[in-house]
């Protein structure tokens, strides 16, 4: 099966597609920042992205473009290459695009991050739209590096404050081997250890790298990137038909409250 990549389609196709039955939609963030001296700017999509286009073939649920430009501004200007929305502008795009995602049919969104940054205003964004959209959408939101222990255990075995590591070059050496310079490769520890304050990149990394990605090969990637497609089809498997718990006649009094608050 080939995934349904939404922006190939033409709006007859996506509305033949909707009146099938499928009402559900996946939207990977990703980002746009330094990786290093060896990985490229677009690391964070283009893994973001290749998760999802896997779950939507093996699936068949919808796919929608990827949202590269988010919250990167944990990383500073001390290296090129970052491009960062304000945290609002972000909470914002997120809502927006649900609105739209409502008013043209869609009744389910995944949101699939692969960036670290964008997890806190991601999960601010669940939590306004599924108040706005009561009863019309049904919203989540989930991260490829946490789609299960096994995975998140190889993503931190060489860092827990990770960034370019050993698990983003083995995935990126398999994904796209030509972007990757492994004969740049510096490996740089995780200094946060034990930390109790939080601390940009800028005062962590000496070169945006926090891991050893020096170990990296693309077999591991291959084996990481197929632990994580399995892990989100069936994920979005579970989903496709999922119910809120309560039926709605047990809740429906409360959509009209909540407008007024939200």
């Amino acid at each position: 099966m080939k995934p349904v990549i939404l922006d190939r389609l033409t709006w007859e196709e996506i509305r033949n597609w909707q009146s099938a039955g499928n009402d559900m939609v996946l939207l990977p963030i990703g980002a746009t920042e330094q990786h290093g001296p060896h990985l490229p700017i677009n690391t964070d999509t283009c893994i973001g992205e290749s998760v999802c286009r896997y779950a939507s073939a093996h699936a068949q649920v919808a796919l929608m473009p990827a949202q590269a430009y988010t919250v990167s501004s944990g990383h500073t200007p001390k290296w090129p290459g970052t491009f960062s929305l304000r945290h609002d502008t972000f909470i914002n795009l997120l809502v927006d695009l649900a609105d739209w995602i409502v008013a043209t049919g869609w009744r389910r969104l995944l949101i699939v991050n692969s960036h670290f940054g964008n997890d806190a205003s991601m999960r601010v964004a669940v939590e306004k739209i599924r108040l706005r959209h009561l009863g019309e959408l049904q919203v989540g939101a989930v991260n490829t590096f946490h789609l299960s222990e096994e995975i998140w255990k190889q993503f931190s075995a060489d860092a827990d404050d990770l960034h370019a590591n050993k698990a983003e070059t083995d995935l990126m050496l398999h994904l796209a081997e030509d972007a990757v310079k492994m004969d740049r490769v510096k490996d740089d520890p995780d200094r946060t250890v034990d930390s109790v304050f939080s601390y940009p990149v800028a005062q962590t990394s000496l070169n945006g790298i926090t891991g050893e990605p020096s170990k990296g090969n693309a077999a591991n990637g291959e084996t990481l990137f197929n632990l994580m497609g399995e892990a989100l089809t069936q994920l979005i498997n579970r989903a496709i038909s999922e119910q809120p718990p309560l039926a709605e006649d047990q809740w429906h009094t409360v959509r009209e409250s909540i407008a007024t608050t939200i």
